[in-house]
């Protein structure tokens, strides 16, 4: 796993106390030629309540079939669909020649309320049940509300989250207007997996794909990141929203796995104190710790984040690092993206717009001569968005705000992963 790490201003004036940026950047081994992995595992959990029988519950049991046949004979494979109960229509196992398992699907037909809490626990038990020392990836597929069971939003985010404690990942695939996109936020946020937004059933199928393409690519596991100020430093903020745990001496934030090739970016803001001495200064001690999926040894990568400590006269010629500059301004306008989803659930159209118009200027006002072409791909890419998503809201709110969340999670939380199975 290779980490580097840019200041947008590495030089700051003594006696001077100001706020920097950290730009940190991960990015996995690549897969090269045939690998022997340990089986994986895999958990479904299935919402079959009655308003997935317009045929999203069709398009998501044609998904499961399609992946039963990529998986290998020792793999493991679990399904648990529910309504207002639950039923295991595959027991969390080997799948073997996937034969017992399609048969089960043909078993699956739409039922009635949404008990999405007892899924998901039951689904988290399985998962347990077989996981071994590799963990095992969770995926939530529902069309609803949880209008039976659980439904306080904080205590489903506890469940996911303590599944996540035991290398669990839990990611989930919200299909169409009616689910509630806060509630499958916060579990995927607790439990360290993807969050995505399908239309239709068809869509759905496609994040499942990906969620198993990712599974069986898997290079990196239980990656995490602790972050010690050091000196007088006031604080250090994590502008991604990832699940974060207080430390001694600073903060932990739990990256999941990661597969493939895959870059991961993650931008950090440091209070720097008045410092009196010139020279060099530790700002901050990173420390990245992971675990190889194909050895299984544990690994740690430190590095120390020093700033440049000059009088004021030599630091005022300083220029910001054009390279986190845009990242900011680019994480930025995830957070207003947020706030004016937020917004429109408050009834707030005004404030909403507000903060995207103020995405667009602050977006539009970087200077592209100090971007690459990716970095410029990607800006136009969030200017249009941004415009989408405000069109959207002008005839359906439900829909922009599902949008809108579900890109955020994608530039934000999981910055700079790749979609898969689209």
């Amino acid at each position: 796993m290779e980490l580097d790490a840019k200041l947008d201003l590495n030089v700051v004036a003594v006696d001077s106390g100001e706020t920097v940026h950290l730009l940190l950047e991960l990015e996995a081994p690549v897969l090269e030629g045939e690998r022997r992995r340990d089986p994986a595992n895999l958990q479904v959990v299935l919402d079959r309540s009655g308003s997935m029988g317009g045929g999203s519950l069709i398009s998501a049991l044609q998904a499961i079939h399609s992946l039963i046949g990529r998986l290998q004979p020792d793999d493991q494979l679990g399904l648990v669909a529910f309504d207002d109960s639950v039923v295991i229509p595959i027991a969390a196992g080997p799948i073997g020649d996937g034969k017992a398992a399609r048969g089960a699907l043909r078993q699956i037909h739409p039922g009635g309320m949404t008990n999405l809490s007892s899924g998901l626990m039951r689904g988290i038990q399985e998962a347990g049940r077989v996981s071994g020392d590799g963990g095992s990836t969770l995926v939530l597929l529902s069309d609803g509300h949880a209008n039976e069971g659980v439904t306080d939003h904080d205590a489903l985010e506890g469940v996911a989250r303590g599944a996540g404690e035991h290398r669990i990942s839990i990611s989930t695939v919200g299909i169409g207007y009616g689910y509630d996109e806060d509630l499958l936020d916060v579990i995927s946020r607790g439990g360290g997996g993807n969050s995505h937004f399908a239309e239709n059933g068809d869509e759905a199928g496609a994040h499942l794909a990906g969620e198993v393409d990712g599974l069986l690519e898997q290079v990196i596991q239980a990656a995490s990141l602790i972050v010690r100020p050091t000196g007088d430093v006031s604080g250090v903020k994590l502008f991604n929203d990832l699940p974060v745990a207080e430390i001694k001496g600073g903060f932990m934030v739990e990256l999941g796995e990661l597969v493939s090739g895959e870059k991961r970016k993650l931008l950090l803001e440091i209070d720097v104190p008045d410092i009196a001495a010139l020279g060099l200064a530790q700002v901050c001690e990173l420390e990245l710790r992971w675990v190889e999926t194909e050895t299984m040894e544990s690994k740690t990568i430190t590095l120390p984040i020093n700033v440049n400590v000059l009088p004021g006269d030599e630091a005022a010629g300083r220029t910001a690092n054009p390279e986190v500059v845009t990242e900011l301004t680019f994480q930025v306008a995830q957070r207003n993206k947020r706030e004016a989803s937020e917004a429109l659930a408050r009834g707030d159209h005004n404030e909403a717009r507000r903060l995207w118009q103020e995405s667009r200027q602050q977006l539009g006002h970087l200077d592209r001569s100090q971007m690459n072409d990716q970095q410029i791909l990607e800006v136009d890419e969030e200017l249009g968005m941004v415009d989408q998503i405000e069109l959207r809201s002008d005839s359906d709110i439900n829909s922009a705000r599902k949008m809108s969340q579900a890109d955020f999670h994608r530039k934000n939380r999981k910055r700079g992963r790749e979609e898969r199975g689209e």
